[in-house]
């Protein structure tokens, strides 16, 4: 039943109906009985008594129990008219009556109104009222939190939103960048729609897909087009709207579920986020979660338990596949698990092409540029940026998204928001300098990536940037590699205290060096790349919250951690006087790219490397047009 405002005010009306008329009909009683007796003047008993003596009083009105009289007197001192005069009578005046009785007094005792009985209807009326509104409230309320009328007793229900055949406007069409993932769809689509082509040589379909990549993927996206491809009922849920804070709802939750897509077989159901319900049970500090774990409990046994499924094909999707229970990733629950990673390079061409349907691009604007500068990017990523660069181009009142547009945002995007430019001071050179630093350094190293452009112009938390064009996509990142990226890292810091002194170095370096540390601490404890041997000495998959390290010692001594930092320490230190060596060698180059970059604020990576080639004789890189942000002051 429906419950709103309006209900209320109509079930509240003839009750406020009922206290009116009674409330009229006891005011009207004692109006009538006492309010037109009421007397203009007052006087004494003892006056009273005279009047009575000289035989002017003609009637005596007695009210309340005879405390109270209204007397009618005519006589001289009166005016020789009636009048109406108010007396309080003693209690204690028993004679009273028959003086008057002599006195050939009229005499009309008017009783007492009992008011306790109207009192008493009036409450028991507006206790069940106050009751009825305030359950009705309460009923709103639910329905509120619940999101829908008739929700507020049904917590035990499945909040699945259900399709009959879902029209979610994405088909396999509209998916790039994920082919392998999309060929796996495809084959549970076509089992859906021609089940006996797999049934004719045995095969089953598999009971779950499960869908694990980083965020922005599309993992949601693959659900949606496989809704629209599949033609059958489709139930979509997230994991979090199974656990509430009633115990016994998750699973209850859960059983709802299964029950509806049981009656609608064959269907498709797709949990999002199934990480929030599919924790790993019994783990982190102080115990798992009762109701959580009842709720996974519920979905594993409906998934493979003694009862079968069948027809019923279950897609969930998660970024934190590593914290899931290892049940509910064995065969026969979710048989599969699908990887979308981020694109590659022509992954990335073909996700563009999808987003730049509706924009409006000139001729001057490549795709193919724009998927080689943006390594890294997800799907979500390159959605966004073709975004930001049509809000761009309204914005400079363009009909068409030129390289310009793209340019400003895909440095919005990587950096952040586009700040003011510091005015010539001495904050300004020492911000050229740092990165100057950073740029000179890389592109004198041959195994370091290409400087793509020296900037000053503020974006985000950064004031100044140095971005770097890797050559491709890398999978694998060498030795040479990785001390090369530290000496550019601390070629900022070197700079500082080649120029200005030591005394005089700033805090502009702190994201340098952390991520100086993590590198060189990677080389030494992951990657065997130190004079300790090709050792493995920290688990990066360890977490205590999960409860994998809890009560666990070290995995090594205390030699070896001494060992380890020592190693560390010293590659950064030599890294660290390599880089003061080179900015002490081309020191005068470095002025004058500072100089350059002051008035410019920008310089182009190309435009940077002829400057240097004129002061050096090491042949530089010629950038091949990939962005990738690597250092920030």
């Amino acid at each position: 039943m429906k419950i709103s405002w309006k209900n209320i005010l109509l079930w509240s009306l003839p009750a406020l109906l009922i206290i009116f008329f009674i409330w009229q009909g006891f005011s009207n009683s004692t109006n009538s009985e006492f309010g037109k007796n009421v007397a203009s003047s007052r006087m004494t008993y003892g006056r009273f008594l005279e009047y009575l003596d000289m035989g002017w009083v003609k009637r005596v009105d007695l009210y309340d129990d005879g405390h109270t009289g209204i007397v009618e007197a005519i006589g001289p001192e009166l005016g020789n008219r009636i009048q109406r005069i108010r007396v309080e009578l003693p209690n204690t005046a028993p004679e009273l009556i028959t003086k008057l009785r002599k006195a050939n007094v009229d005499i009309d005792a008017h009783p007492m109104t009992d008011n306790s009985s109207s009192w008493g209807i009036i409450g028991n009326l507006i206790f069940p009222l106050l009751l009825i509104g305030g359950l009705a409230f309460l009923f709103r309320r639910s329905n509120n939190l619940q999101g829908g009328p008739g929700q507020a007793m049904n917590f035990g229900k499945s909040k699945a939103r259900f399709s009959m055949e879902a029209k979610t406007g994405v088909t396999f069409d509209d998916v790039a960048g994920v082919d392998e993932a999309k060929e796996e769809f495809q084959e549970v689509v076509s089992f859906l729609k021609r089940p006996e082509r797999f049934t004719a040589v045995g095969a089953k379909i598999p009971k779950g897909v499960m869908l694990v990549g980083p965020p922005g993927t599309g993992k949601t996206l693959l659900a949606k087009a496989i809704a629209g491809e599949a033609g059958v009922p489709f139930f979509s849920i997230s994991g979090s709207e199974f656990v509430e804070m009633f115990v016994g709802v998750g699973a209850s939750r859960v059983r709802d579920l299964f029950k509806k897509a049981k009656e609608n077989s064959p269907c498709i159901i797709f949990i999002d986020e199934i990480d929030a319900v599919g924790r790993q049970r019994g783990t982190g500090i102080g115990g798992g979660n009762d109701e959580r774990e009842q709720t996974l409990n519920q979905l594993l046994t409906e998934m493979d338990g003694f009862e079968g499924n069948t027809g019923i094909i279950i897609i969930a999707a998660t970024n934190r596949v590593d914290v899931l229970d290892a049940a509910l990733l064995r065969p026969g629950r979710f048989d599969r698990q699908v990887t979308v990673n981020v694109p590659d390079v022509k992954g990335r061409l073909e996700i563009l092409n999808v987003h730049a349907r509706n924009k409006k691009l000139s001729d001057e604007i490549s795709l193919e540029v724009i998927a080689r500068r943006t390594p890294g990017f997800s799907g979500a990523d390159l959605a966004n940026l073709l975004n930001e660069g049509a809000i761009l181009t309204a914005r400079r009142r363009k009909a068409a998204m030129t390289m310009s547009e793209i340019d400003a945002a895909i440095d919005r995007v990587i950096a952040g928001m586009e700040g003011t430019v510091l005015v010539d001071s001495k904050t300004k050179r020492l911000i050229a300098y740092h990165e100057v630093g950073h740029a000179i350094v890389a592109t004198l190293l041959s195994h370091h990536d290409p400087v793509q452009k020296v900037t000053l112009i503020p974006r985000g938390q950064a004031k100044g940037l140095t971005w770097f064009t890797p050559s491709e996509d890398q999978s694998f990142t060498s030795r040479s590699q990785i001390l090369a990226r530290i000496m550019g890292a601390l070629g900022g810091r070197a700079a500082e205290e080649v120029v200005f002194g030591y005394p005089e170095v700033t805090t502009g370096a702190g994201n340098d060096l952390q991520q100086v540390t993590s590198m060189a601490r990677q080389m030494v404890t992951r990657f065997g790349m130190s004079n300790i041997g090709p050792l493995a000495l920290e688990n990066q998959t360890s977490d205590p919250f999960l409860g994998r390290t809890m009560g666990s010692s070290s995995e090594y001594s205390e030699d070896i951690a001494s060992r380890i930092d020592m190693q560390i320490r010293s590659i950064i230190q030599h890294c660290h006087n390599e880089t003061i060596q080179i900015i002490k060698d081309n020191r005068v180059v470095i002025d004058k790219l500072v100089d350059l970059l002051i008035e410019k604020e920008t310089i182009a990576g190309d435009e940077f490397r002829q400057i240097v080639e004129e002061f050096t004789s090491v042949p530089v890189k010629k950038c091949r047009g990939v962005i990738n942000i690597i250092f920030k002051n």
